[in-house]
C-alpha cells in the first residue's frame, strides 16, 4: 500500500501520485509495482526500498548519491490478549533531496502518532526523521512498561501455583525484552553514527548534505538519544530480573520434584515390610506361629510396629 502526504498551509493532505516535492512517501507492505512506481518517479534505488522489507534486516545507514537509507527496528505486538506478545521489524526512512520516504512491512502506530501531530511538515526531513526516532523510543518505553506488569502478574500466578500456561506466558515476555534490547543497541549505534556523520550543523554543512541540523532540533535530537537510552537501560534490567526469575522458578521445580520423590521413596520403603512379611507368611512351608490362634494380630502388630519405627526413622532423617 502506497499513501502520499504533503503539508499543504500547515496542514497535511493526502496526495494521489508521488510527483510533488516536499512530499512523505509511505510505503506499507507494498507490491512489487508500487516499489517499481516508486522507485521511478523519485529515483530511488529499488534495493534501497526493498531491504526495510526483509523482516531479518539489521539497522543500519547506507548512503548512495542523493539518498540516504535509514533502518532502524521499531515495536510491535503480536498475538492477542493474554497470549499477546512483542517482536520488532525494520522501518526504511529514505531521504532525498526533494522527498522521504519510509518504509514499513505493518501499517505501524508510529504513522498514525506522526499524523496527529500538531504541525507535520513533510518538507522538513530532519525534523520528520527525530521524531520518528523519538517515537520510537517512545512507544519502546510504553511497552516495556506494559511487559514490566504483565511480567509481575504472572509472576504472582506461579508464586500460587506452577502452571504450564504461565510458564510459557513468562517465556514470552522474556523473549520480547530479548528482542528489545537487541534492537534498542542496534538504534542507538544508529542514532551515534548520524550524529557523527550526517546531521552537521546547517551552516556548516555542505549544500548536498542531505540531513543538516537546524537550531529548533537539537533539543529533538538529545530527547531521540536520551529516550533511546533510557529504553535500553531498561530492557536490560528487566531481562536480567525476568532470566533470574526464571532460574529461580526452574530450581524451584527442581527442589519440588525432589521433595515427592524423596517422599514417595519413603512410602515405598515403609510398605514394603507389610508386604514382605506377608510374602514370608503366604508360604506353602511350615512356619513359626502358624497354628496359633493370635497368629493373625500378632503378625498384624509386628508389622505395624516395624513399620511404625521405619516411619519414625525417616522422619527424623528429613524423609518426609
Amino acid at each position: 500500500m502506497l499513501k502520499v502526504y504533503h503539508t499543504v498551509d500547515d496542514h497535511v493532505s493526502v496526495r494521489e501520485q508521488p510527483s510533488e516535492k516536499g512530499s512523505w512517501l509511505c510505503l506499507i507492505n507494498p507490491t512489487e509495482e508500487e516499489i517499481q512506481s516508486v522507485s521511478r518517479h523519485t529515483g530511488i534505488t529499488y534495493d534501497f526500498l526493498k531491504d526495510p522489507l526483509d523482516d531479518e534486516e539489521r539497522p543500519r545507514i547506507e548512503i548512495e548519491p542523493g539518498q540516504i537509507l535509514i533502518i532502524i527496528k521499531v515495536p510491535v505486538a503480536r498475538g492477542k490478549e493474554e497470549a499477546e506478545f512483542y517482536d520488532t521489524i525494520p522501518l526504511g526512512i529514505i531521504v532525498t533531496k526533494d522527498n522521504l520516504v519510509t518504509v514499513c512491512l505493518d501499517d505501524h502506530p508510529i504513522f498514525a502518532q506522526m499524523l496527529k501531530e500538531p504541525v507535520l511538515y513533510t518538507f522538513k526531513k530532519t525534523r520528520f526523521l527525530l521524531l520518528v526516532l523519538i517515537k520510537t523510543a517512545t512507544l519502546y518505553l510504553n511497552y516495556l512498561r506494559i511487559l514490566d506488569v504483565r511480567s509481575t502478574e504472572l509472576q504472582q500466578r506461579l508464586s500460587h501455583t506452577m502452571k504450564n500456561e504461565a510458564l510459557f506466558q513468562l517465556l514470552d515476555v522474556q523473549k520480547s525484552l530479548v528482542y528489545f534490547t537487541t534492537s534498542l543497541r542496534a538504534n542507538g549505534i544508529v542514532m551515534e553514527k548520524l550524529t557523527r556523520t550526517q546531521l552537521v550543523k546547517a551552516k556548516e554543512a555542505p549544500a548536498s548534505m542531505l540531513i543538516k541540523m537546524y537550531p529548533e532540533d537539537e533539543d529533538l535530537l538529545e530527547d531521540a538519544i536520551t529516550e533511546n537510552r533510557q529504553a535500553m537501560e531498561m530492557s536490560s534490567i528487566y531481562s536480567s530480573i525476568l532470566t533470574g526469575s526464571m532460574d529461580a522458578y526452574a530450581a524451584i521445580i527442581s527442589n519440588n520434584m525432589n521433595i515427592v520423590m524423596k517422599f514417595l521413596t519413603s512410602v515405598t520403603i515403609v510398605l514394603s515390610l507389610p508386604t514382605i512379611i506377608a510374602s514370608i507368611y503366604g508360604m506353602n512351608v511350615g512356619l513359626p506361629f502358624q497354628h496359633s490362634p493370635f497368629a493373625f494380630a500378632g503378625i498384624m502388630g509386628v508389622t505395624l510396629g516395624l513399620g511404625g519405627v521405619v516411619a519414625y526413622s525417616l522422619y527424623r532423617w528429613n524423609m518426609f
